[in-house]
């Protein structure tokens, strides 16, 4: 493949005066060695024993200076021997031929790389390039230039080769007649031309027509090297334009069609994977016939990597939708089908890459649609990680936004594969695995066949993955996947929560918006919303939010889905409840609370003594006198209230008790309220509704009050056990409100049979107001003495807690409470709104009869605000002074 020296030839002799029998010594390193000039007309250093250790060396006028080492050994001689600084002044010596034979020494000693950093730190760049000079014999330009080509190879060195002007005499070297000049000069431009400032310059230099010339010669070794420059010049776009002007597409494309050059076709192909991003490039490549000649010749060729090559072009060219246009009409995907068949991984890799590239093609994606996606879905079975990831990547983007092609790879058996895929050691293989099943679980058929297969324990690994990419698409998978109870359920079982709710602590943007996301699906369930409060999602969700750079979208919907499963913590953060948000029993209003503030829970307001702080207003109709067997629920004893209403039995059963709601006060074990307490048995097994009558016995043989006063004391500080010895502690329940209870099963039975909605509102209005105090006028608000009532019955309760159904005198607040909680118990729609200085009051949406009928449709309904205190049952419009009177003065 070379010829001359380094190319198969080198020049002619040292053209010196000394005979060629003239037997010199030298003593170097204690050795005695003799020089002979040899039949090339080089001189030749020998040991004694035969062996050359230096060949050819310099005179200067009449004294040999020093030999040229010809092996590694011999240049570290020099080095040590301090040879090489004295060197360099020769470089600028007078003589041509001592310059001459010092150039030839640095052109071989350079390759060492001791001798490079010293020729750095001498800064001989410019009495090199200054050998360049046209006026210079041949050989002075094949060692400069070859001495170039090896200092080159360091990034410190191109500096200088460029900042003191070697590109210009290099590229007029490129058309030199000696091949080894051609050959050192084209090395040394291709290891200058990694930076893209040295790249700015040779396109200014007009290099690109001399390369090409290069393309032409006799020698392998230059057209690689010429091919491996333009690979790397052609990644500019101006570059691109002047190879496309100078005809280098034809050339290039020659070299494919030849077979004897099948050594270059790699590189050839580089160089037109870069040209074929340049639309005007492609259009000639089609146009003159080139662009089918390319695909011809990657689809016959038997040669892996010029197949792997060939799907690179075509992948790269591909980011240009006119491209893909143009690719689409010369059927390019029948040629990256065939090349999924290769049996080398490369060409599987590089064509799975082309498809993904053309999937951005609507025709290109059809097509696949019919073939391809079968023979990717194999590819996932295979053994080589990279195949997996790469035929992973083709079916994401196949399956993204096309319901067809996710059919498609469904009906080929994907989903199996793809979960497998999920336990994959490829972290771009699991995020790419991830998104196929994301987007066929958009279909509900195939999110239940993804279900089936356990997808929510493969997702457990991802969902901990260190990389965020995959931690992101595992987070879309499950907001994708878990849209029913029973996968939720699965995620929660195999502990899929836990490391969903850590995402969203993440950095990356992304993941905490996915995860965001996926919290806001699984929080559907209000024990899944639980779950998640209890591993802190709603605190971290609120300290998101709490941030202008953090928040978004998906965390602010996330954060309010969960608020929605705690009413409770919504109304004293946002001081708003929406018609859908149903007050259930446990609800408590402990009042405005600011941001990052920490809402205590109802159990430990509960076991605070009395003190200053506002009333923590209750709501619960749900009787805790219940003691559940082991194994099943007693569900006859309890009373629950959703929208519909128990038994009336159990409701008259509250109603007889409410003749004792004075004596009342907390268990802090219990929570519900009773005359007084039984003292703990421990072989009583029966439930603690039915010991109404026993209490009453065992006080009446008790008798001392010393002895009830103490036991009351002992209740409020220690929790009881559920009877039975060796039981479990005994699980807390809300205090019971008897007299709430009554209220609802009178609003059911005599306001929820009325027909018409705003008779109901009415009713229900004048219900509460008559249960909080009656009407109040507005000159006697300041008045009426509810503070004192509300001091009483804290003191009278032992608790900062009070039940809605004890409030006899109450204000805004208590009574646009009680309305909501009344209203959501019989169905009727309306909002909860907290304002200043103790107001709130509720909304309500009626339809104006007066704009039945008109055409286009029904009108919106109109928004009254319902009056609880000066006008109970009357409906103000929400935009009117009346309106703001009630809400803010």
């Amino acid at each position: 493949m070379t010829k001359g020296s380094q190319l198969g030839k080198h020049g002619a002799g040292t053209g010196t005066n000394v005979q060629d029998t003239c037997i010199l010594k030298f003593i170097l390193r204690g050795k005695c060695m003799r020089a002979k000039r040899n039949v090339t007309g080089r001189w030749q250093i020998r040991n004694w024993n035969g062996t050359i250790v230096l060949v050819s060396f310099m005179i200067s006028t009449h004294d040999f200076i020093l030999p040229v080492t010809a092996g590694e050994e011999n240049k570290a001689t020099l080095l040590e021997l301090g040879a090489v600084e004295p060197l360099t002044k020769l470089l600028t010596h007078e003589d041509k031929i001592v310059r001459r034979n010092a150039t030839m020494i640095f052109g071989i000693l350079a390759s060492n790389n001791d001798v490079k950093k010293l020729l750095r730190e001498l800064d001989v760049m410019n009495s090199v390039i200054a050998q360049l000079a046209p006026e210079e014999e041949v050989v002075i330009h094949e060692f400069a230039s070859l001495c170039l080509a090896n200092m080159s190879a360091e990034y410190t060195s191109k500096v200088q080769i460029f900042e003191h002007g070697g590109l210009e005499p290099l590229i007029r070297l490129l058309s030199s007649p000696d091949p080894d000049v051609k050959k050192n000069s084209i090395e040394c431009i291709y290891n200058l031309a990694q930076d893209f400032q040295c790249r700015a310059t040779i396109q200014e230099l007009n290099a690109i027509p001399s390369i090409l010339e290069l393309l032409k010669s006799e020698y392998p070794i230059i057209q690689l090297l010429a091919l491996k420059t333009l690979g790397v010049i052609t990644n500019d776009k101006e570059s691109r334009a002047m190879l496309r002007d100078s005809q280098g597409m034809d050339l290039l494309i020659k070299i494919l069609e030849t077979k004897e050059l099948n050594d270059l076709h790699i590189e050839a192909l580089a160089v037109i994977a870069n040209c074929l991003e340049d639309m005007d490039t492609m259009v000639l490549i089609q146009q003159t016939g080139g662009l089918k000649k390319l695909l011809a010749f990657a689809e016959n060729s038997t040669i892996p990597d010029i197949q792997k090559n060939a799907a690179k072009a075509i992948t790269k060219a591909a980011y240009d939708p006119e491209n893909r246009k143009l690719f689409h009409e010369q059927e390019v995907e029948k040629c990256l089908i065939a090349l999924l068949s290769s049996e080398s991984d490369g060409t599987k890799i590089a064509a799975s890459q082309a498809i993904s590239a053309m999937c951005e093609h609507s025709g290109s994606k059809e097509f696949f649609n019919h073939q391809g996606i079968p023979q990717l879905i194999q590819l996932l079975k295979s053994d080589n990680e990279e195949v997996r990831e790469a035929a992973a990547l083709a079916l994401a983007n196949l399956t993204t936004c096309n319901p067809a092609n996710a059919n498609a790879a469904a009906e080929a058996d994907a989903i199996d594969p793809l979960i497998n895929t999920l336990s994959s050691k490829r972290d771009g293989a699991i995020a790419n695995a991830a998104t196929v099943l994301t987007n066929m679980a958009t279909q509900e058929a195939l999110r239940g066949s993804i279900q089936s297969r356990d997808v929510m324990g493969a997702l457990l690994a991802p969902l901990r993955s260190a990389n965020t990419v995959v931690q992101s698409k595992a987070a879309l998978a499950v907001a994708a996947t878990a849209c029913d109870a029973e996968a939720r359920a699965e995620l929660r079982n195999s502990g899929g929560l836990e490391p969903l709710v850590e995402l969203l602590r993440s950095k990356n943007d992304e993941v905490r918006r996915h995860a965001s996301w996926a919290m806001t699906v699984c929080a559907s369930d209000e024990l899944m919303a639980t779950e998640l409060c209890r591993l802190g999602a709603l605190d971290i969700l609120e300290e998101i939010n709490l941030s202008v750079s953090r928040k978004n979208k998906f965390s602010e919907a996330a954060y309010n889905k969960l608020l929605n499963n705690n009413l409770s913590l919504k109304y004293s953060q946002t001081g708003y409840l929406s018609s859908s948000n149903i007050i259930g029993d446990g609800f408590y209003d402990y009042g405005r609370i600011n941001p990052g503030t920490k809402l205590l829970p109802l159990k430990d307001l509960c076991l605070q003594e009395p003190n200053d702080i506002r009333a923590i207003l209750l709501v619960n109709s749900k009787s805790s006198d219940v003691s559940p067997p082991p194994s099943t629920e007693d569900k006859s004893s309890d009373i629950g209230y959703g929208r519909s209403i128990s038994s009336s039995s159990s409701l008259r059963r509250a109603s007889k008790e409410k003749t004792r709601k004075n004596s009342y006060h907390f268990s802090a074990g219990v929570g519900s309220p009773t005359e007084e307490k039984s003292e703990p048995t421990s072989g009583r097994n029966t439930a603690l509704s039915k010991g109404t009558t026993k209490e009453k016995g065992l006080r009446k043989g008790r008798g001392k009050k010393e002895e009830e006063k103490v036991k009351e004391e002992e209740e409020l500080i220690t929790v009881p056990k559920w009877a039975g010895e060796g039981s479990p502690e005994k699980e807390w329940y809300p205090p019971f409100d008897p007299d709430f209870c009554v209220y609802v099963y009178e609003v059911t039975k005599s306001i929820l049979p009325i027909n018409s909605i705003k008779e109901q509102i009415e009713a229900l209005a004048k219900y509460v107001a008559e249960k909080m105090g009656g009407t109040i006028p507005k000159d006697k608000l300041q008045d009426f003495s509810w503070e004192l009532h509300i001091s009483e019955l804290k003191f009278q309760l032992k608790s900062n807690v009070i039940p809605i159904g004890h409030i006899k005198k109450g204000i805004f607040y208590h009574r646009a409470l009680l309305f909501k909680a009344l209203a959501d118990k019989i169905g009727i729609g309306c909002s909860l709104i907290r304002g200043e200085y103790g107001r709130a009051w509720n909304e309500v949406k009626l339809m104006n009869k007066s704009q039945k009928g008109v055409i286009g449709g029904l009108p919106p309904p109109e928004v009254y605000l319902v009056d609880l205190m000066f006008h109970p049952g009357g409906l103000i419009k929400l935009k009117s002074r009346e309106a703001d009177l009630y809400r803010f003065l």
